[in-house]
Formats: structure tokens, C-alpha cells, sequence
């Protein structure tokens, strides 16, 4: 039988020195296996062990995730006046309506949501500081 036609022993914890762990992680890192593959072939049970060795040991840095961005469409500007003018008009129509509620709950309630100006209000604003 050959040797990698024999079944991989499962390990242990204490099987884990750090030249062992060292060595997976370099495999890894380097792209020749992926974690998972580390994990079947090395014969390690823990879902994450390997990425924790790679979080503690490895030499890539693991303290900000990636953050993938869209691609930006490429829209013509015709397009994008389209799809602004339609912005516009929902959040009118959202404004509209927003508006009308808050209405009719000061006229049903009494409440006073909307708050009323008075046009001398900053003349006695000032009057106060004096």
C-alpha cells in the first residue's frame, strides 16, 4: 500500500506542537492547501483550528475584514438624471405623506408635532440675553 492510500490518523490536541501548526499555516498562507483541505488532509477535528492558528501565527492581517466593494455601474448620464429624478420624486411623495400624518395627528390628537414659528421668536431669544 501506498502512502497516500493510508488513512489519516485523527489527532489530538496535544499532537498540535507549534512546528506542526507553523507548517500548516506556511501551507496555507502560500496557497497550496485551503484551510479545509489542511484540516482533512492533517487529519484535524476542529472546525477552526486552523483559523485560529492562521489569526495567531499566521502573517497576514486578520484585525480589519476586507471589505469588497460594488463596482461602480456604468450608467450614461441620461441614466443617471433617470434614476435621480425618480429619488426625487419618492422621497416628495415619502415628504408628502409624512406631512399628512403629521397632520392629521394634531388635528385628531392635539398633538403638537409640528413645531409653529413665531416670526419675533429670535428677537426674544436675544431680549433673554441681555
Amino acid at each position: 500500500m501506498k502512502h497516500s492510500e493510508q488513512p489519516r490518523k485523527k489527532r489530538t490536541q496535544r499532537d498540535y506542537n507549534l512546528g506542526f501548526k507553523l507548517a500548516v499555516v506556511a501551507q496555507v498562507e502560500k496557497g497550496e492547501l485551503t484551510y479545509k483541505q489542511a484540516q482533512k488532509s492533517y487529519g484535524i477535528q476542529g472546525r477552526s483550528t486552523v483559523l485560529v492558528w492562521l489569526r495567531k501565527h499566521g502573517t497576514l492581517d486578520w484585525s480589519k475584514p476586507i471589505q469588497h466593494q460594488m463596482p461602480k455601474s456604468k450608467e450614461t448620464p441620461a441614466q443617471k438624471i433617470k434614476r435621480l429624478e425618480r429619488e426625487l420624486s419618492d422621497e416628495k411623495l415619502k415628504n408628502e405623506i409624512l406631512n399628512t400624518m403629521i397632520d392629521i395627528s394634531d388635528k385628531q390628537y392635539g398633538t403638537g408635532i409640528r413645531k409653529k414659528f413665531l416670526p419675533n421668536q429670535s428677537d426674544a431669544s436675544s431680549n433673554k440675553d441681555q
